[in-house]
């Protein structure tokens, strides 16, 4: 964390300077209007984290964005109109420029709003302090929240009162957890996690494709792991992830991502976490609204191939690995190695989960041309030749003598033409 940039309330970077950015800022801040970078972008700077979106706040009303946009030759789409959001395009780079407000009713899922020219009043309707936090043209930090100090702890804490925050977007309980995982480094604020657990059941409340976003985004998280377990020992997971829970595989899951170098994956450590039978991938499927993509993936991952188990030999992984291809192979490896309890050592684990890095998958000798030209006629029987072919290839741990693999071919043509 930059200590420096915590303690001197103060950021610089190319980010701040980029002359999309630059020329929003232009535009917003024009007759009396004044516009401050807000939220993620702020906190991500302030810690040296990559920045992706930027967003900003204004004291300038939507219509008024509208306008001071055009004036400047920008682009500007009302795409949130509504509670106050403009984007804003600039060098082809959209920002969403959204006015200050405050809420005027809330009903857990959706709020009313009404727009202010209070920087407090639109600090004081945001869920952490650390998302509170606003930058200026030239890197002045507003802090009306304590944000700063609750940085520098690596404290995830609700603004004020956290129950009513809560009341306002019971959504905000697992964006809790979520950026305890990413910014808190697995700590819990106490009355934080009080008042979560406290307001749990309004979880209910929340789409289904809203509670997967936050679910996904909270796995991959760096400190995941103490995260999940606290909410399971809440019960709190087990309101939003309905299957047989197992957070130990989990817990090995991501030690084993962790051995072996690799990134960690929201949608296999979803896997380990939630499903242990095909009938949970189809149910989680349908509870979290998974993609058409993931679940195809989470099913596939429920009917592991005996060739990723390494008590079984070099030549049943490797057929495994061709059939399953390396990405997928990867995934069900780890899957079972995490289902297996062996720990993150484990060298034979290991030594099969890296099988994709020292043997590459060779590629299939023969087409359909080779079979016609043995003078097989087209039809169905090329194919099931070519199937007969692979089969035999495979079992026999891909032979690559091409005499042998040639008299095999004309063998299996000569059966079937007669």
């Amino acid at each position: 964390m930059n200590e420096a940039h915590l303690k001197s309330a103060r950021v610089a970077g190319s980010w701040l300077q980029s002359p999309a950015l630059v020329k929003v800022f232009a535009a917003l801040n024009k007759g009396g209007a004044e516009a401050r970078v807000v939220g993620g972008a702020v906190r991500n700077a302030l810690i040296d984290r990559p920045i992706k979106d930027i967003d900003i706040a204004t004291t300038a009303r939507p219509e008024d964005v509208v306008r001071m946009a055009a004036n400047a030759g920008l682009g500007a789409h009302p795409t949130g109109i509504d509670h106050g959001t403009i984007t804003v395009v600039a060098d082809g780079r959209p920002f969403e420029v959204t006015t200050l407000r405050h809420d005027v009713e809330t009903d857990g899922r959706h709020a009313v709003v009404a727009f202010t020219t209070s920087w407090e009043e639109d600090a004081a309707r945001r869920d952490f302090t650390i998302n509170a936090l606003y930058c200026a043209a030239d890197g002045t930090i507003y802090d009306p929240v304590g944000g700063l100090e609750d940085l520098r702890q690596r404290r995830v804490r609700f603004i004020g009162d956290a129950e009513a925050r809560i009341r306002e977007d019971y959504l905000r309980i697992l964006r809790f957890f979520r950026f305890s995982a990413e910014y808190g480094e697995g700590h819990l604020d106490p009355a934080s996690f009080a008042a979560a657990n406290a307001m749990k059941e309004g979880l209910s409340l929340l789409s289904a494709e809203r509670v997967r976003a936050e679910v996904l985004k909270l796995l991959a998280a760096p400190e995941a792991v103490d995260v999940v377990s606290a909410m399971y020992k809440s019960g709190i997971l087990q309101l939003v992830v309905r299957t047989r829970l197992e957070p130990d595989r989990f817990a090995r899951l991501v030690s084993i991502e962790r051995a072996l170098g690799e990134p960690p994956d929201a949608l296999t450590r979803l896997t380990a976490l939630a499903v242990s039978q095909p009938a949970d991938a189809a149910f989680l499927s349908q509870e979290l609204r998974l993609s058409n993509a993931e679940a195809s993936r989470i099913a596939a991952a429920s009917n592991g191939d005996p060739g990723i188990d390494p008590a079984t030999s070099e030549a049943a992984g490797r057929a495994a690995l061709y059939k399953l291809r390396p990405e997928t192979f990867s995934r069900e490896v780890r899957l079972a190695w995490a289902r297996s309890g062996a720990p993150s050592s484990d060298p034979k684990w290991r030594a099969r989960a890296l099988l994709p890095d020292r043997w590459k998958i060779p590629k299939m000798p023969f087409s359909g041309s080779d079979v016609l030209a043995l003078g097989v006629e087209p039809g169905p029987k090329v194919g099931n030749i070519l199937e007969a072919f692979e089969r035999w290839w495979i079992a026999e741990n891909f032979p690559a003598d091409a005499e042998r693999q040639g008299k095999m071919l004309k063998e299996l043509a000569l059966k079937r033409i007669t």
